[in-house]
This record gives C-alpha cells, structure tokens and sequence, in this order.
C-alpha cells in the first residue's frame, strides 16, 4: 500500500512540478505584459491588447510592408494600464509581409 502512495506522489510531482515553477518564475521576475493579438485586413493592420496586469504595459505596432518600395512603419508608444484595452492601427499601400508587437512593462 505504501509503494502505491509513494507512486501517485511522484505522478503528481511530475504533473504539478512544471506548473509550479512556471507560476514561481513569473512571479519572481515580474514579466508582466499585455495580450495582443494582430489582424491584418488587406494593407491595414489591427493590434487589439489587453492589460490584465496590475503594472502598466506600453506597446508598439510593427508593420513590415512586402514590397521593396513601400515604407516599413512602427506605431507610436501606447501605454496599456492595469485592466486597459487599447487598439493600434497601421497600414502598407500594398501587401503586408509581417507585423508584430513589442512590448515595454512601465515600472514606477
């Protein structure tokens, strides 16, 4: 009987061990950011986040344009506070090859 409680221990060591640490480590460093998410429409990007955090996010739309002659453009800084939404928005005259979001948690 011992053995079997010793086993169902290490199962869930191993079950819980990961998610744990995970929730240790983001408590430890504070690497609190907003969730984005891009849509891209044609030649118009849309980023939507959301700050559930208790610490202020500012972010940054990135759009990178397919054609050579279309000019590349990143979005003014927009800080996300605490349960904030905020919604960023660029564009390319023509195709789209990438956009992305960076992200810079605000601290004081």
């Amino acid at each position: 009987m011992r053995t079997k409680h010793l086993a169902l221990a290490a199962v869930a060591a191993l079950l819980w061990g990961p998610a744990l640490s995970a929730q240790a480590y983001a408590e430890n460093h504070e690497r609190y950011v907003a969730s984005c998410r891009t849509a891209v429409e044609g030649s118009r990007v849309t980023a939507h986040c959301h700050n559930p955090y208790p610490h202020t996010d500012r972010v940054r739309l990135h759009v990178e344009c397919d054609r050579w002659w279309d000019i590349d453009s990143d979005s003014a800084a927009v800080e996300v506070g605490p349960t904030a939404y905020a919604e960023l928005t660029e564009r390319c005259w023509k195709e789209v090859r990438a956009a992305w979001i960076t992200h810079e948690p605000v601290r004081g």
